[in-house]
């Protein structure tokens, strides 16, 4: 029995092409709203509205309910775009690197993150009791900045039993909080560099020595 041919696809009607481009364009004003909500944030406005948003983007207050069906869910996602901004912008890099080197990268590393993200991170625990979603986006967050801790100050956690190497990160972290560079930079009005630098003193304070390095091979 012989088969019927299979038609063939014509393309010529443009409808693929069109589809692809309606594609781009939301995903074009989705990245809109998301750089939009982050900025107003920056600015110091602690929750932005729908309308603020969608005129910030460009974008009528339709569009952002077509693309997040709730405000959580923008906060959600605007969560994962900063912090995969925050990993782009903050690779580890250093450390490998001698202690002093180590501790400033991942302080001022640290300090960019909480200069960018304070306003978002105090909406993410607003909001975290009553959204699932929200409540693993900081979960998520904070196992991040205990693993970059980890690697950072590896030499120095190595000297230590596993129960007091715990203790320390959650000194570590608790001391690097988000409101603990809010309590420097908002309260006390500081200065970036001098917030960072009392960071780096209380790190150095806290560390136990670090391990001379093993002699290399003899030639």
């Amino acid at each position: 029995m012989s088969r019927l041919p299979t038609p063939k696809q014509d393309s010529s009607d443009g409808f693929a092409p069109q589809l692809d481009r309606r594609r781009l364009r939301s995903a074009r004003t989705k990245q809109r709203i998301i750089e939009a909500f982050l900025e107003l944030l920056q600015e110091g406005n602690p929750n932005p509205r729908v309308g603020e948003i969608a005129s910030r983007a460009g974008c009528a207050a339709r569009s952002i309910h077509e693309r997040f069906v709730s405000v959580d869910e923008l906060h959600g996602t605007a969560a994962e775009y900063a912090m995969n901004q925050a990993i782009a912008l903050a690779p580890l890099a250093s450390a490998d690197a001698d202690r002093q080197t180590r501790i400033t990268a991942q302080v001022r590393t640290r300090a960019g993150t909480c200069e960018r993200a304070l306003r978002l991170w105090r909406l993410l625990l607003a909001g975290q009791s009553s959204s699932p979603g929200l409540r693993n986006k900081v979960t998520v967050a904070r196992k991040m900045i205990g693993l970059r801790l980890e690697a950072m100050y590896r030499p120095e956690l190595g000297t230590l039993p596993a129960a007091e190497r715990h203790k320390l990160l959650v000194t570590l972290e608790a001391l690097t909080d988000f409101e603990s560079w809010a309590l420097m930079r908002e309260y006390h009005e500081m200065s970036f560099d001098d917030a960072c630098d009392i960071w780096i003193g209380a790190i150095d304070r806290l560390l136990p020595p670090t391990p001379e390095a093993s002699p290399g091979p003899n030639p």
